[in-house]
């Protein structure tokens, strides 16, 4: 039987995009999408895809990889970019309710799409997303799955016997390796390597794929358990106030003296 791995992928906004267009809505505590910007694919998303396609590599091809997400609406060619790497099936529960969602509200989604798609050997998350930078939703989704989650992962291998992964884990000084029994949920770093670019063949297939498209009652889960379980209390662009003061001298040594004399007035030094 062919291994079955699942992605959680996210589109989020571009962010290479000119900190110009990056504008904030204060009274609905909303970022205002980027006029003329096309989204992309969550960076580390890829990433993980990366690590499900050189599963399937070391398996001979044996494996398949289901791309997985979840949103208010999704722009085609940006969200079939893991299908033209190698992906083979990309599923999409697409519903008006689920703009503005929290966390909890997306392990949701997302744990209702697996139990329905799955069951899968192991799910890869990429390690955060670049929009909120929480990490909050893979960890969730292996708490509400029931299936123990390895972080910061810069390799992951599976045996063909398919009874463990073999996870190296970035650290600050190193590396660690852990084992972890199937299924497992995996969060994939940069460390992992550079994904690989679409292949015009890659691209192609992909165009000719139609995702599989759900609804939340697709999935069994109902609008009304989506309610925020966070507060978010202000969203705002922090503002920065700069202030120079031009510290002058008769010459170096006494310039070097006033500026000394005024960081200790300051109390800097």
């Amino acid at each position: 039987m062919a291994l079955r791995i699942a992605v959680c992928v996210k589109q989020v906004p571009d962010p290479d995009a000119p900190a110009s267009t990056f504008k904030i809505d204060e009274a609905n505590k909303r970022v205002v999408p980027p006029t003329g910007i096309p989204p992309v694919v969550n960076g580390f998303d890829l990433h993980a895809t990366e690590a499900a396609l050189r599963i399937k590599d070391a398996h001979a091809g044996a494996a398949e990889i289901t791309i997985i997400s979840a949103g208010p609406s999704f722009v085609m060619e940006v969200v079939k970019k893991p299908l033209s790497m190698g992906a083979d099936v990309l599923t999409l529960v697409e519903d008006a309710a689920l703009a503005d969602i929290d966390p909890g509200a997306t392990v949701k989604v997302l744990a209702g799409a697996i139990r329905k798609a799955g069951p899968f050997d192991v799910i890869l998350c990429g390690r955060q997303a670049s929009d909120w930078d929480n990490a909050h939703v893979p960890l969730g989704l292996a708490e509400v799955l029931g299936i123990p989650c390895v972080t910061l992962a810069r390799r992951v291998d599976v045996p063909k016997d398919g009874r463990a992964a073999r996870i190296e884990r970035s650290l600050t000084d190193g590396y660690q390796v852990v084992e972890a029994p199937l299924p497992s949920l995996v969060t994939v770093s940069n460390e992992l390597g550079e994904p690989r670019y679409p292949t015009l063949r890659g691209i192609m297939a992909a165009t000719r794929k139609q995702p599989i498209r759900w609804k939340l009652t697709d999935i069994g889960v109902d609008a009304a358990s989506l309610a925020p379980e966070m507060n978010l209390e202000r969203l705002f662009v922090p503002e920065r106030h700069r202030t120079v003061e031009i510290v002058k001298g008769e010459d170096e040594a006494d310039s070097g003296r006033k500026l000394a004399m005024r960081l200790r007035e300051a109390r800097l030094i």
